[in-house]
């Protein structure tokens, strides 16, 4: 059973692990989909199913998936979901060594080229998402004069917004209602700088 809790990555080599543009991908697909076969994200990223076989298994020596209840009765299909509810990196965990900093910062400058080749997707597929999509899509840049403390603070607040649209969205999709739902991205950047 995957946990329900966010799981922190610490590690180095977790990190890594992640840190690999299929293995993101193929993460992220697992996390929206709940659970899948290699055959079947090997279709979506058009990748060999046993390229994404062997990305899989180096995800889960590192407790990121773990097998799931088999989606099918064809018994020589591997199901495959994430194992928590998502992961955290944080920069507190890899600052301690040069190697470690390293780690983080290509780790970082992947997870934001994929999600800004989200975002990129989204812009050249607009015109068919209709009208209601497109008017509740969103995004918008503050300038803000914070304190790092009041930072935190707006950080946490968000997380509990997000967490709270997140699990009534999920209620209402097992209480049946599927109708005009999809999944939705939603990223955000808070970082200090200066001009």
């Amino acid at each position: 059973m995957a946990s329900k809790e966010n799981r922190r990555i610490t590690d180095l080599g977790t990190l890594k692990a992640l840190a690999h543009p299929l293995r993101m991908k193929l993460y992220r697909l697992l996390f929206v989909a709940g659970s899948a076969t290699a055959s079947q994200l090997a279709e979506q990223v058009d990748e060999a199913v046993s390229l994404v076989s062997y990305h899989l298994r180096k995800l889960a020596e590192h407790g990121l998936v773990e097998e799931a209840e088999p989606g099918s009765a064809d018994a020589r299909e591997r199901w495959w979901r994430p194992a928590s509810e998502g992961v955290s990196v944080r920069d507190e965990d890899f600052h301690d060594a040069p190697e470690k900093v390293a780690a983080h910062l290509a780790a970082s400058r992947l997870f934001q080229e994929q999600r800004s080749e989200m975002y990129r997707t989204y812009l050249d597929e607009r015109p068919h998402w209709g009208r209601e999509w497109n008017e509740a899509a969103h995004d918008s840049e503050s300038l803000l004069r914070l304190t790092a403390a009041e930072l935190a603070a707006l950080k946490q607040e968000l997380h509990d917004v997000i967490k709270r649209y997140d699990e009534q969205g999920r209620a209402a999709e097992a209480d049946g209602g599927t109708e005009g739902r999809e999944n939705v991205a939603l990223h955000l950047y808070a970082f200090p700088f200066r001009v």
